[in-house]
């Protein structure tokens, strides 16, 4: 099997001893990973009883909100979706005490539900499979497309094995959650910005199913000058949200910042169980007892460095590898409702500086963040129960600081 034995150092003169990434290490953590992955949804069938518990959850939470939605729209009325009531009602309805204990209103804008309603066009358990398996190929193929990883290892089947075993993919599977998707959008946004301006528009403006995840890519596109990308992002954002309003009728917008208005100040500034597994610098703050007002303020300060760096990036690199994983992290940072599962948008940052790594060099301290970020999905998940300390921010600011680095090594410039 190929090693991966370029870019031994980490400066010039460095012992190659400190390149431990290699090929048989990552195929190695692959496959142990699954295996992992394999066994934990094991026992956690046995422990639930076939996951017919309600007090240690199922695989398919979030999706399950999704599939109701999807129900409501074909068969009741858009409008129901938003009225937290009826829609706790009917998820109960649907899947029983499980969403007694588990109900949660619906909390995105109407272009979202309009993508979703056919998803119970098949029964939950299938519909959640086609899901999930869809949305984790369109990952690694963004991944791959925009980090090129398997030209660096000289083996797509590896790449592909390394992307796909990336924590943040089994977690963001488990639970069901879109940020797959979304993460896949912004990655394909970067690959095609240079060759397809317009299709790299389209597939920002595709964001508007989740709009704060797009909070970076307005910056970035200014500092690069993409402005036909920009014009097609903002022009394809309005349609779809315009298409979600025809669809589903201009009160839903209402609707949606009402319930959004509510979950900001249950979940947001007070949710400890939402600080432990929130990677944001905001929940970091609360988390350690800091007064809701001076954490927005802080956050905000943090988020306007983030941007700032990301723009640097975007200026000083055509490299979209580097556009990509800068984009990623940053947009972890700037935004303050980030869940653990939107760790997804950092396995694109992995995937792009380890295909760096590999095809050129390792500086020093990279291969230690990037085995932290790999792990920061499986910490975040289960952190609500352990509540141990919010690392998350420093990871991913440390993961930052890395491409930071990588910018003024190949450029040669001082950012």
């Amino acid at each position: 099997m190929y090693l991966l034995s370029r870019g031994a150092g980490a400066s010039d003169g460095d012992s190659s001893a400190l390149d431990w990434l290699t090929a048989r290490r990552l195929v190695f953590c692959s496959y142990a990973a699954f295996i992992s992955y394999v066994g934990f949804v094991a026992t956690w069938a046995w422990v639930t009883h076939g996951f017919t518990g309600t007090d240690a959850g199922r695989p398919g939470l979030d999706f399950s909100i999704f599939w109701t939605a999807s129900h409501l729209m074909r068969h009741e009325s858009p409008a129901l979706v938003y009225d937290h009531q009826a829609f706790v009602k009917a998820t109960v309805t649907l899947f029983g005490g499980f969403a007694n204990e588990y109900g949660m209103p619906w909390l995105y804008p109407p272009a979202f539900l309009v993508g979703i309603a056919p998803l119970s066009l098949l029964p939950f358990p299938i519909s959640y499979i086609a899901f999930v398996s869809g949305s984790v190929v369109l990952f690694v193929v963004a991944a791959l497309s925009v980090s090129r990883l398997g030209r660096s290892v000289q083996d797509p089947r590896l790449a592909a094995l390394f992307v796909a075993a990336l924590p943040c993919v089994f977690v963001t599977a488990i639970i069901g959650q879109n940020s797959l998707l979304t993460a896949a959008l912004a990655a394909s946004a970067v690959r095609w910005l240079a060759a397809k301006p317009v299709l790299a528009g389209i597939c920002i403006g595709l964001l508007a199913i989740k709009p704060q995840m797009a909070i970076v890519f307005p910056f970035v596109l200014i500092a690069a000058q993409a402005w036909r990308t920009f014009a097609a992002a903002a022009l394809s954002g309005l349609a779809f949200t315009t298409l979600g309003a025809l669809t589903c009728g201009a009160r839903s917008f209402h609707a949606f910042l009402v319930n959004a208005s509510v979950m900001r100040s249950a979940t947001l500034e007070h949710g400890q169980h939402f600080w432990m597994s929130s990677p944001s610098p905001f929940s970091a703050l609360r988390s350690a007892g800091i007064p809701v007002t001076l954490s927005y303020v802080v956050h905000g300060m943090i988020a306007i460095v983030a941007i700032a760096a990301a723009c640097q990036v975007w200026r000083r690199s055509s490299d979209m590898r580097l556009r990509a994983s800068m984009l990623a992290a940053s947009t972890l940072i700037v935004n303050p409702y980030v869940w653990h599962y939107e760790l997804a948008w950092l396995g694109i940052a992995l995937a792009c500086v380890t295909a760096c790594g590999i095809n050129g060099r390792w500086y020093l301290g990279e291969q230690g963040i990037l085995v932290a970020g790999w792990l920061l999905p499986v910490y975040e998940h289960f952190n609500r129960v352990a509540k141990l300390p919010q690392i998350g921010p420093a990871v991913v600011l440390l993961t930052m600081l890395v491409i930071l680095r990588r910018v003024r090594m190949v450029a040669g410039v001082k950012l």
